[in-house]
């Protein structure tokens, strides 16, 4: 099982917002939406670049390359040219820290 890792304070992103770090050596992008946190990975399953830096669109980021869409709370793409969805990671909230974890090998 893979260790729970902080992200940032819980009062650190504005509305919109995200960062993107390292969770045991995949690139995660964390969002706030809603007064909301969720997580996935930043890369876009059509080409392999990175998403974070799209334009966030609701709870939808669309790439800045090719404009596929993805949704940031359970990582399902939602337009082409992608065709597959991203990892999703949980988030919790502890002792006013973000945290994140990888799950998928658990």
């Amino acid at each position: 099982m893979s260790d729970w890792i902080n992200v940032i304070t819980e009062t650190a992103l504005s509305e919109g917002e995200n960062i993107v770090i390292d969770v045991d050596g995949v690139d995660v992008a964390v969002f706030k939406i809603e007064g909301q946190y969720y997580a996935i990975e930043d890369v876009c399953s059509h080409d392999g670049g990175e998403i974070a830096s799209g334009h966030l669109e609701g709870d939808e980021i669309v790439c800045p390359r090719h404009g596929a869409r993805f949704c940031i709370k359970t990582g399902a793409v939602k337009a082409p040219p992608a065709y597959e969805g991203v990892s999703c990671f949980p988030v919790r909230i502890l002792d006013g820290k973000v945290q994140v974890r990888d799950d998928r090998w658990d």
